[in-house]
């Protein structure tokens, strides 16, 4: 019997129909997981990170004691995680595509996915482990005021000038390279297996590290907790990695940079 040309059309179009459904269906999944850890650490931010508040006199200096230093850290990977998910999450996203073909089980894919954004997100939490020393360090030499900011008006405008220097170097622009085109990353990288995806998603963070390690120490500038400065860094990363001229933009942003701290040093000296 010999299948009529219409009908093959027909049937190619329901397959097709079907594996578009599919993916939806598994982005769904993945984005709506995406979502809801961005909303649980964002959320955790605006609740004080578990850090008492005294009324209208910032938090409250405490003893570096086991327990005050695991609330730091916590704080610090909550951070890093609001931060830096909602840049990753269109490649998260893609993966749910480029893993299709990659993975034993078709149903596995979401998982995958996730497992891709863990590994990216163990970097930032790594970060967060060396900030929360990093902090510890300068609480003890006397550096930070009350609202875990640096206090010596110096050290905060060469800061300031050290950040925009940084987003002009080769090695700022060619992390920033990666992160912008990941697709070449992960059709080169991937690995197959529960380690090969935390893998592959661990290389992709380790280029957003060297691209955006830089900016994360802005916060000691205008407060750990202050999140004015927290949401602006976040968007600031946003744009230079999704943004047309994104590059061009980290630049400009570099620019301002050495220019406020420059012009601030020019005015205590």
């Amino acid at each position: 019997m010999v299948i009529a040309p219409a009908n093959i059309l027909d049937r190619d179009k329901m397959s097709v129909e079907m594996l578009l459904t599919l993916l939806r269906y598994r982005r769904t999944v993945v984005a709506g997981a995406l979502t809801a850890v961005i909303m649980a650490t964002w959320g955790y931010l605006l609740w004080g990170a578990g850090i008492e508040m005294e009324m209208g006199a910032g938090p409250i200096r405490a003893v570096w004691n086991l327990p005050y230093a695991a609330l730091i850290l916590i704080m610090w990977m909550a951070m890093m995680i609001a931060m830096m998910l909602p840049t990753v999450a269109p490649t998260v996203l893609l993966v749910t595509v480029l893993a299709r073909d990659r993975v034993d089980d078709a149903n596995l894919v979401p998982v995958a996915a996730l497992l891709f954004a863990s590994g990216y997100l163990l970097v930032w939490c790594g970060f967060g482990l060396g900030a929360t020393l990093l902090q510890w360090g300068l609480d003890r030499a006397g550096l930070l005021s009350e609202t875990m900011a640096l206090a010596n008006a110096i050290l905060v405008n060469t800061l300031l000038i050290a950040v925009g220097v940084y987003q002009w170097t080769p090695l700022k622009d060619a992390c920033l390279r990666h992160c912008r085109s990941p697709t070449e990353l992960l059709a080169r990288y991937w690995r197959s297996g529960t380690l090969g995806a935390v893998g592959t998603g661990s290389r992709l963070g380790l280029f957003c590290l060297g691209c955006c390690w830089m900016l994360m120490t802005l916060l000691f500038v205008g407060g750990v907790m202050n999140l004015v400065w927290v949401g602006a860094i976040a968007l600031l990363i946003v744009v230079e990695k999704t943004m047309p001229r994104g590059d061009w933009i980290s630049r400009l942003c570099g620019l301002l940079l050495i220019v406020w701290g420059a012009r601030s040093l020019v005015r205590i000296t």
